[in-house]
């Protein structure tokens, strides 16, 4: 027997749904550009908010329901 036929396969990841990687997707673009934080940079900057917490949730589910849209595509 050789190496290959004693080891057994890798396991299988997980399946993801597509509400996690709309998730993973928003939170990338989120800590790549700032978006909705007060002078985000990084080019593309989504809708500035002034800084209250509640604007900034608030922009952060406008972006999430955004990729469930094009993830859901």
């Amino acid at each position: 027997m050789t190496i290959e036929e004693q080891a057994p396969p890798p396991p299988t990841p997980p399946s993801r749904t597509k509400d996690e990687i709309a998730l993973e997707l928003m939170k990338f673009i989120a800590v790549t550009t700032g978006y909705g934080k007060p002078g985000a940079g990084a080019g593309f900057s989504g809708r500035p908010v002034k800084g209250t917490s509640e604007e900034h949730a608030e922009a952060l589910i406008e972006l999430f329901q955004r990729c469930r849209k094009v993830v859901g595509q």
